[in-house]
């Protein structure tokens, strides 16, 4: 039987009570609960006065205070740690407790496991750069402009989920993690083709690749035009292309 059955069956026969019906057959014919826990009740209600369920006398937590801020402290210092971890650290802390326990108790205590949300890695200089130029180039005709970037692309994401409490947490994450990586670019009038490569990307590699897309660059904007790079645009400190404009 349910916790909140038991209830009801306290409040059924207290309702009875409060009625002026105190006998136990009669009660237990009106309602068809439990002849025993019709006469438990009434004894309470004689000798106490209430039906209130008596508290302590049920089975005592493993999970002592003790063991519940060790728990804690595990959890804070590495987020990561599996529930298997986090057992064995308590055997070893001479309390016997099940995975199940463990993961009961985090749940009771408000801790979720998931991965972590990924953002990217902009500190507060780079962020107010990205501020800078776009206040500097808000009026610019970008009609003969041609907007580049390069990304990589991951073959095995990350599967670490870590302990939380509140909202999801967020990790920073490297764009570039040294797996395929893909050029390419857009203007007002199309897009490039798109270019795979897996070696680092350097300054002179990377006008290897403008110069190697001439040819459709040139198609697309004619003879006077302009190429922006990744690093002209949001003032990130890669491949060495600070703020750097191509004039082709």
């Amino acid at each position: 039987m349910s916790a909140v059955e038991k209830e009801t069956n306290r409040q059924t026969i207290l309702h009875y009570w409060n009625q002026g019906i105190r006998n136990g057959d009669r009660i237990h014919a009106l309602t068809k609960i439990n002849r025993s826990t019709v006469f438990y009740n009434l004894k309470k209600l004689r000798e106490k006065e209430n039906v209130d369920h008596r508290k302590g006398n049920g089975r005592r937590k493993k999970i002592t205070a003790e063991a519940s801020r060790a728990i804690g402290q595990y959890v804070r210092r590495d987020s990561s740690l599996s529930l298997k971890t986090i057992t064995n650290k308590l055997t070893q802390k001479g309390i016997d407790v099940s995975t199940s326990t463990v993961s009961r108790h985090l749940k009771e205590h408000n801790y979720k496991k998931a991965l972590p949300i990924t953002t990217p890695m902009l500190t507060s200089a780079h962020k107010e750069k990205r501020v800078e130029w776009a206040r500097q180039h808000l009026n610019d005709n970008w009609r003969n402009t041609l907007f580049t970037d390069e990304t990589a692309f991951q073959l095995f994401r990350n599967t670490i989920e870590r302990w939380y409490k509140g909202k999801r947490p967020i990790r920073p994450m490297p764009k570039d993690r040294r797996k395929i990586f893909a050029w390419g670019g857009f203007c007002s009038k199309g897009k490039t083709s798109l270019y795979c490569f897996t070696q680092i990307m350097d300054a002179s590699f990377y006008i290897q690749i403008i110069e190697d897309h001439l040819p459709e660059i040139k198609e697309k904007l004619g003879a006077s035009n302009k190429i922006m790079t990744p690093s002209t645009l949001v003032g990130l400190p890669r491949h060495s292309l600070k703020r750097m404009f191509l004039k082709l």
